[in-house]
Protein backbone atom coordinates (compact mmCIF):
# COMPACT_ATOMS: atom_id res chain seq x y z
CA UNK A 1 0.00 0.00 0.00
CA UNK A 2 2.74 2.45 0.98
CA UNK A 3 4.87 1.79 -2.10
CA UNK A 4 1.89 1.98 -4.43
CA UNK A 5 0.75 5.29 -2.98
CA UNK A 6 4.21 6.75 -3.44
CA UNK A 7 4.46 5.57 -7.04
CA UNK A 8 1.00 6.96 -7.78
CA UNK A 9 2.00 10.29 -6.25
CA UNK A 10 5.03 10.31 -8.58
CA UNK A 11 2.69 10.14 -11.56
CA UNK A 12 2.54 6.42 -12.32
CA UNK A 13 -0.49 4.30 -13.11
CA UNK A 14 -0.54 1.82 -10.23
CA UNK A 15 -2.76 -1.21 -9.85
CA UNK A 16 -3.04 -3.02 -6.53
CA UNK A 17 -4.38 -6.55 -6.47
CA UNK A 18 -5.56 -7.44 -2.97
CA UNK A 19 -8.52 -8.61 -0.94
CA UNK A 20 -11.75 -6.72 -1.46
CA UNK A 21 -11.63 -5.31 2.09
CA UNK A 22 -8.79 -3.00 0.99
CA UNK A 23 -10.51 -1.53 -2.08
CA UNK A 24 -11.54 1.76 -0.48
CA UNK A 25 -8.05 2.36 0.95
CA UNK A 26 -6.39 1.51 -2.36
CA UNK A 27 -8.59 3.90 -4.33
CA UNK A 28 -8.23 6.61 -1.67
CA UNK A 29 -4.48 6.40 -2.28
CA UNK A 30 -4.84 7.26 -5.96
CA UNK A 31 -4.43 3.69 -7.20
CA UNK A 32 -6.60 1.29 -9.16
CA UNK A 33 -7.94 -1.81 -7.47
CA UNK A 34 -8.23 -5.39 -8.67
CA UNK A 35 -9.69 -8.08 -6.43
CA UNK A 36 -7.30 -10.94 -5.79
CA UNK A 37 -8.50 -14.52 -5.60
CA UNK A 38 -9.07 -15.64 -2.00
CA UNK A 39 -8.49 -19.32 -1.41
CA UNK A 40 -8.86 -21.18 1.88
CA UNK A 41 -5.40 -22.32 2.96
CA UNK A 42 -6.47 -23.17 6.51
CA UNK A 43 -9.31 -25.53 7.49
CA UNK A 44 -12.70 -23.80 7.38
CA UNK A 45 -16.21 -25.09 7.86
CA UNK A 46 -17.45 -26.64 4.63
CA UNK A 47 -14.26 -25.87 2.68
CA UNK A 48 -11.29 -28.06 1.89
CA UNK A 49 -8.12 -25.97 2.27
CA UNK A 50 -5.58 -25.77 -0.52
CA UNK A 51 -1.93 -26.48 0.02
CA UNK A 52 0.19 -23.31 -0.29
CA UNK A 53 1.63 -24.27 -3.67
CA UNK A 54 -1.75 -25.34 -5.03
CA UNK A 55 -2.95 -21.85 -4.10
CA UNK A 56 0.06 -20.42 -5.99
CA UNK A 57 -0.83 -22.50 -9.04
CA UNK A 58 -4.41 -21.27 -9.07
CA UNK A 59 -3.45 -17.67 -8.34
CA UNK A 60 -1.05 -17.69 -11.28
CA UNK A 61 -3.77 -18.81 -13.68
CA UNK A 62 -6.38 -16.50 -12.19
CA UNK A 63 -4.06 -13.45 -12.34
CA UNK A 64 -3.05 -13.86 -15.99
CA UNK A 65 -6.18 -12.05 -17.31
CA UNK A 66 -5.32 -9.02 -15.15
CA UNK A 67 -1.73 -8.96 -16.44
CA UNK A 68 -3.03 -9.23 -20.00
CA UNK A 69 -5.48 -6.39 -19.42
CA UNK A 70 -3.13 -4.00 -17.63
CA UNK A 71 0.04 -4.88 -19.57
CA UNK A 72 2.25 -3.52 -16.78
CA UNK A 73 5.87 -2.42 -17.14
CA UNK A 74 6.68 -4.25 -13.89
CA UNK A 75 5.05 -6.50 -11.33
CA UNK A 76 5.97 -6.10 -7.66
CA UNK A 77 4.74 -9.01 -5.56
CA UNK A 78 4.91 -9.68 -1.85
CA UNK A 79 7.23 -12.50 -0.82
CA UNK A 80 4.18 -14.59 0.18
CA UNK A 81 2.11 -13.94 -2.96
CA UNK A 82 3.95 -15.74 -5.73
CA UNK A 83 1.04 -16.05 -8.16
CA UNK A 84 1.24 -12.51 -9.58
CA UNK A 85 5.01 -12.86 -9.93
CA UNK A 86 4.69 -16.07 -11.93
CA UNK A 87 1.91 -14.55 -14.03
CA UNK A 88 4.15 -11.59 -14.84
CA UNK A 89 7.04 -13.89 -15.68
CA UNK A 90 4.81 -15.87 -18.05
CA UNK A 91 4.03 -12.68 -19.96
CA UNK A 92 7.63 -11.47 -20.05
CA UNK A 93 7.05 -8.66 -17.53
CA UNK A 94 9.95 -7.75 -15.21
CA UNK A 95 9.17 -9.09 -11.72
CA UNK A 96 10.36 -7.61 -8.42
CA UNK A 97 9.76 -8.86 -4.90
CA UNK A 98 8.87 -6.85 -1.83
CA UNK A 99 10.05 -8.44 1.42
CA UNK A 100 8.30 -6.56 4.26
CA UNK A 101 10.71 -7.81 6.93
CA UNK A 102 14.33 -8.90 7.29
CA UNK A 103 15.70 -11.00 4.45
CA UNK A 104 14.99 -14.68 5.22
CA UNK A 105 17.95 -15.95 3.21
CA UNK A 106 20.67 -17.20 5.54
CA UNK A 107 24.29 -18.21 5.06
CA UNK A 108 26.14 -21.34 6.13
CA UNK A 109 27.04 -20.99 9.79
CA UNK A 110 23.94 -18.96 10.61
CA UNK A 111 21.13 -20.36 12.76
CA UNK A 112 17.88 -21.31 11.02
CA UNK A 113 15.67 -18.37 10.19
CA UNK A 114 12.90 -17.77 12.78
CA UNK A 115 14.63 -20.01 15.33
CA UNK A 116 15.28 -17.05 17.61
CA UNK A 117 18.95 -18.03 17.85
CA UNK A 118 21.83 -15.69 17.07
CA UNK A 119 24.93 -16.32 14.94
CA UNK A 120 27.70 -18.17 16.70
CA UNK A 121 30.73 -16.30 18.03
CA UNK A 122 33.10 -19.28 18.06
CA UNK A 123 34.37 -21.77 15.53
CA UNK A 124 32.64 -24.61 17.37
CA UNK A 125 29.36 -22.71 17.36
CA UNK A 126 29.61 -22.00 13.65
CA UNK A 127 30.26 -25.67 12.97
CA UNK A 128 27.17 -26.58 15.00
CA UNK A 129 25.00 -24.20 12.98
CA UNK A 130 26.52 -25.52 9.77
CA UNK A 131 25.38 -29.02 10.70
CA UNK A 132 21.92 -27.76 11.57
CA UNK A 133 21.91 -25.88 8.29
CA UNK A 134 22.32 -29.14 6.39
CA UNK A 135 19.01 -30.30 7.87
CA UNK A 136 17.36 -26.99 7.03
CA UNK A 137 18.59 -27.31 3.45
CA UNK A 138 16.49 -30.45 3.08
CA UNK A 139 13.35 -28.40 3.77
CA UNK A 140 14.52 -25.73 1.34
CA UNK A 141 15.10 -28.42 -1.28
CA UNK A 142 11.55 -29.64 -0.78
CA UNK A 143 10.24 -26.10 -1.19
CA UNK A 144 12.26 -25.68 -4.37
CA UNK A 145 10.89 -28.94 -5.73
CA UNK A 146 7.30 -27.93 -4.99
CA UNK A 147 7.81 -24.50 -6.53
CA UNK A 148 9.36 -26.04 -9.64
CA UNK A 149 6.39 -28.39 -9.99
CA UNK A 150 4.14 -25.32 -10.07
CA UNK A 151 6.44 -23.57 -12.52
CA UNK A 152 6.38 -26.62 -14.78
CA UNK A 153 2.58 -26.84 -14.61
CA UNK A 154 2.14 -23.21 -15.71
CA UNK A 155 4.85 -23.39 -18.39
CA UNK A 156 7.93 -21.87 -16.74
CA UNK A 157 11.45 -23.33 -16.48
CA UNK A 158 12.74 -24.54 -13.11
CA UNK A 159 14.88 -22.49 -10.75
CA UNK A 160 18.04 -23.94 -9.24
CA UNK A 161 18.38 -21.70 -6.19
CA UNK A 162 16.67 -21.85 -2.82
CA UNK A 163 14.08 -19.12 -2.13
CA UNK A 164 13.18 -19.16 -5.80
CA UNK A 165 10.16 -16.95 -5.13
CA UNK A 166 12.41 -13.96 -4.40
CA UNK A 167 13.43 -12.06 -7.52
CA UNK A 168 17.14 -11.90 -8.28
CA UNK A 169 16.50 -8.87 -10.48
CA UNK A 170 15.06 -6.62 -7.76
CA UNK A 171 14.18 -7.46 -4.17
CA UNK A 172 13.16 -4.59 -1.91
CA UNK A 173 13.96 -5.54 1.70
CA UNK A 174 11.67 -3.46 3.90
CA UNK A 175 13.93 -3.49 6.93
CA UNK A 176 17.00 -1.65 8.23
CA UNK A 177 20.69 -2.57 7.98
CA UNK A 178 21.04 -2.46 11.77
CA UNK A 179 18.94 -5.65 11.94
CA UNK A 180 20.88 -7.43 9.18
CA UNK A 181 23.65 -9.85 10.09
CA UNK A 182 26.87 -9.17 8.11
CA UNK A 183 27.06 -11.24 4.93
CA UNK A 184 30.12 -12.59 3.20
CA UNK A 185 28.72 -11.46 -0.15
CA UNK A 186 25.83 -9.27 -1.19
CA UNK A 187 22.72 -10.98 -2.54
CA UNK A 188 22.03 -10.32 -6.20
CA UNK A 189 19.35 -7.68 -6.75
CA UNK A 190 18.65 -7.15 -3.03
CA UNK A 191 18.33 -3.64 -1.62
CA UNK A 192 17.63 -2.88 2.03
CA UNK A 193 15.41 0.18 1.68
CA UNK A 194 13.76 0.67 5.08
CA UNK A 195 10.21 0.15 6.34
CA UNK A 196 7.16 0.69 4.15
CA UNK A 197 4.88 2.68 6.43
CA UNK A 198 1.12 2.76 6.03
CA UNK A 199 -1.70 2.36 8.50
CA UNK A 200 -5.49 2.66 8.25
CA UNK A 201 -6.95 5.95 9.47
CA UNK A 202 -7.52 5.99 13.24
CA UNK A 203 -8.83 8.47 15.76
CA UNK A 204 -6.19 10.02 18.07
CA UNK A 205 -6.04 8.70 21.61
CA UNK A 206 -5.52 10.51 24.88
CA UNK A 207 -2.34 9.93 26.84
CA UNK A 208 -2.13 9.05 30.53
CA UNK A 209 -1.74 12.28 32.51
CA UNK A 210 1.59 13.35 33.97
CA UNK A 211 5.16 13.54 32.78
CA UNK A 212 6.58 10.20 33.85
CA UNK A 213 8.16 8.04 31.13
CA UNK A 214 5.56 6.67 28.72
CA UNK A 215 5.41 2.93 28.02
CA UNK A 216 3.42 1.96 24.93
CA UNK A 217 2.11 -1.61 24.89
CA UNK A 218 1.38 -2.79 21.35
CA UNK A 219 0.45 -6.49 21.35
CA UNK A 220 0.01 -8.60 18.24
CA UNK A 221 -3.40 -8.55 16.56
CA UNK A 222 -3.23 -12.28 15.89
CA UNK A 223 -0.83 -14.06 18.23
CA UNK A 224 -2.17 -13.09 21.67
CA UNK A 225 -5.97 -13.29 21.47
CA UNK A 226 -6.43 -13.68 25.24
CA UNK A 227 -4.21 -10.73 26.12
CA UNK A 228 -1.45 -12.45 28.11
CA UNK A 229 1.16 -9.81 27.27
CA UNK A 230 -1.29 -7.01 28.00
CA UNK A 231 -2.18 -8.37 31.44
CA UNK A 232 1.40 -9.12 32.45
CA UNK A 233 2.62 -5.65 31.45
CA UNK A 234 -0.20 -3.79 33.20
CA UNK A 235 0.27 -5.88 36.34
CA UNK A 236 4.02 -5.52 36.38
CA UNK A 237 3.99 -1.75 35.87
CA UNK A 238 1.01 -1.01 38.14
CA UNK A 239 3.08 0.79 40.78
CA UNK A 240 6.11 1.66 38.65
CA UNK A 241 7.11 5.32 38.09
CA UNK A 242 5.82 5.27 34.51
CA UNK A 243 2.71 5.97 32.48
CA UNK A 244 1.30 3.14 30.39
CA UNK A 245 -0.72 3.40 27.20
CA UNK A 246 -1.88 -0.03 26.10
CA UNK A 247 -3.92 -1.23 23.13
CA UNK A 248 -6.20 -4.23 23.06
CA UNK A 249 -5.82 -4.31 19.25
CA UNK A 250 -9.14 -6.05 18.80
CA UNK A 251 -9.74 -6.77 15.14
CA UNK A 252 -13.13 -8.48 15.40
CA UNK A 253 -16.06 -9.14 17.70
CA UNK A 254 -14.82 -12.70 18.10
CA UNK A 255 -11.46 -11.45 19.32
CA UNK A 256 -13.18 -9.11 21.75
CA UNK A 257 -15.24 -11.96 23.16
CA UNK A 258 -12.10 -13.97 23.93
CA UNK A 259 -10.52 -11.12 25.87
CA UNK A 260 -11.61 -11.22 29.50
CA UNK A 261 -11.96 -7.92 31.36
CA UNK A 262 -8.53 -6.39 32.01
CA UNK A 263 -7.69 -4.68 35.29
CA UNK A 264 -6.21 -1.28 34.46
CA UNK A 265 -4.05 0.39 37.14
CA UNK A 266 -4.20 4.10 37.93
CA UNK A 267 -1.07 4.91 35.90
CA UNK A 268 -2.40 3.33 32.71
CA UNK A 269 -4.94 3.83 29.94
CA UNK A 270 -6.31 0.96 27.86
CA UNK A 271 -7.67 1.71 24.38
CA UNK A 272 -9.21 -0.59 21.76
CA UNK A 273 -6.80 0.60 19.05
CA UNK A 274 -4.09 3.19 18.61
CA UNK A 275 -2.33 4.96 15.77
CA UNK A 276 1.33 4.02 15.95
CA UNK A 277 2.28 7.11 13.97
CA UNK A 278 0.76 9.18 16.79
CA UNK A 279 1.96 7.34 19.89
CA UNK A 280 5.34 5.85 19.00
CA UNK A 281 7.16 9.22 18.81
CA UNK A 282 5.82 10.06 22.29
CA UNK A 283 6.91 6.82 23.94
CA UNK A 284 10.01 6.18 26.02
CA UNK A 285 9.86 2.41 25.45
CA UNK A 286 7.60 0.10 23.45
CA UNK A 287 6.51 -3.37 24.58
CA UNK A 288 5.42 -5.69 21.75
CA UNK A 289 5.56 -9.19 20.34
CA UNK A 290 8.18 -8.16 17.74
CA UNK A 291 6.04 -8.32 14.64
CA UNK A 292 8.30 -6.59 12.12
CA UNK A 293 5.90 -3.75 11.36
CA UNK A 294 5.40 -2.82 15.01
CA UNK A 295 9.09 -3.27 15.79
CA UNK A 296 10.18 -1.00 12.95
CA UNK A 297 7.58 1.62 13.87
CA UNK A 298 9.13 1.87 17.32
CA UNK A 299 12.75 1.83 16.16
CA UNK A 300 12.03 4.33 13.38
CA UNK A 301 10.80 6.67 16.10
CA UNK A 302 14.03 6.12 18.02
CA UNK A 303 12.40 4.16 20.83
CA UNK A 304 13.92 1.10 22.52
CA UNK A 305 11.81 -2.03 22.50
CA UNK A 306 11.07 -4.83 24.93
CA UNK A 307 10.12 -7.79 22.73
CA UNK A 308 8.29 -10.97 23.74
CA UNK A 309 8.09 -13.06 20.56
CA UNK A 310 5.00 -15.23 20.16
CA UNK A 311 5.31 -17.06 16.84
CA UNK A 312 6.92 -17.24 13.41
CA UNK A 313 9.41 -14.56 12.41
CA UNK A 314 8.81 -12.71 15.70
CA UNK A 315 11.55 -14.93 17.15
CA UNK A 316 13.93 -13.81 14.41
CA UNK A 317 13.01 -10.16 14.82
CA UNK A 318 13.48 -10.28 18.58
CA UNK A 319 16.86 -11.99 18.24
CA UNK A 320 18.05 -9.31 15.82
CA UNK A 321 16.70 -6.58 18.07
CA UNK A 322 18.77 -7.87 20.99
CA UNK A 323 21.79 -8.32 18.69
CA UNK A 324 21.46 -4.72 17.48
CA UNK A 325 21.46 -3.32 21.02
CA UNK A 326 18.25 -1.35 20.47
CA UNK A 327 16.17 -3.34 22.95
CA UNK A 328 15.70 -6.44 25.03
CA UNK A 329 13.89 -9.71 24.40
CA UNK A 330 12.20 -12.02 26.86
CA UNK A 331 11.18 -15.61 26.16
CA UNK A 332 7.41 -15.91 26.25
CA UNK A 333 7.53 -18.60 28.91
CA UNK A 334 9.41 -16.23 31.26
CA UNK A 335 7.55 -13.03 30.43
CA UNK A 336 5.61 -12.66 33.66
CA UNK A 337 4.82 -9.38 35.35
CA UNK A 338 8.11 -9.18 37.30
CA UNK A 339 10.30 -9.92 34.31
CA UNK A 340 8.44 -7.41 32.16
CA UNK A 341 8.74 -4.74 34.83
CA UNK A 342 12.50 -5.29 35.13
CA UNK A 343 13.01 -5.25 31.37
CA UNK A 344 10.97 -2.08 30.84
CA UNK A 345 12.73 -0.18 33.63
CA UNK A 346 16.10 -1.32 32.30
CA UNK A 347 15.26 -0.12 28.80
CA UNK A 348 14.31 3.28 30.24
CA UNK A 349 17.24 3.70 32.62
CA UNK A 350 20.06 2.43 30.38
CA UNK A 351 20.70 5.11 27.72
CA UNK A 352 22.51 2.71 25.39
CA UNK A 353 19.23 1.22 24.16
CA UNK A 354 17.76 4.60 23.21
CA UNK A 355 21.05 5.63 21.63
CA UNK A 356 21.09 2.58 19.38
CA UNK A 357 17.41 3.01 18.51
CA UNK A 358 18.23 6.64 17.69
CA UNK A 359 20.83 5.49 15.15
CA UNK A 360 18.19 3.39 13.42
CA UNK A 361 15.75 6.31 13.47
CA UNK A 362 18.36 8.56 11.86
CA UNK A 363 18.91 6.02 9.06
CA UNK A 364 15.15 5.79 8.40
CA UNK A 365 14.76 9.57 8.57
CA UNK A 366 17.20 9.84 5.67
CA UNK A 367 14.83 7.69 3.57
CA UNK A 368 12.25 5.03 4.26
CA UNK A 369 11.18 2.13 2.06
CA UNK A 370 9.20 4.39 -0.26
CA UNK A 371 11.94 7.02 -0.55
CA UNK A 372 14.53 4.44 -1.49
CA UNK A 373 12.26 1.85 -3.11
CA UNK A 374 10.16 3.92 -5.51
CA UNK A 375 13.11 5.10 -7.67
CA UNK A 376 14.40 1.52 -7.83
CA UNK A 377 11.03 0.31 -9.12
CA UNK A 378 10.87 3.16 -11.63
CA UNK A 379 14.29 2.31 -13.02
CA UNK A 380 13.43 -1.39 -13.05
CA UNK A 381 10.19 -0.81 -14.94
CA UNK A 382 12.00 1.39 -17.43
CA UNK A 383 14.44 -1.41 -18.22
CA UNK A 384 17.21 -0.55 -15.77
CA UNK A 385 18.55 -2.62 -12.90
Amino acid sequence: MALGRRLAARGHDVWVQSWIRWQDDVEAGGMRFAASPEYPTFPQLGQEPLTPYEAVRRATTDTLPLVDEVRPDAVVHDILTLGPGLAGELRGVPVATLVPHVDPRTEHGWPPFSSGARPARTRLGRELWRKVGELVDRSLELGRTELNEVRDDVGLPPVSRFHGGISEDLALIGSVPQLAYPRRAALRGAHTVGPFVWEPPAEPVELPPGDAPLVVVAPSTSQDPTGLLLRATLEGLADAPVRVLAAQNRTSEAAAARLRPVEVPDNALLVPWMSYSQVMPLADVVVCHAGHGTLLRALSAGKPVVAIPAAGDMYENAARLAWSGAGLRLPRRLAGSRALRAAVLTAISDPSYAARAGEIAAWVAAGDGCDRGAPLVESFAAGGT
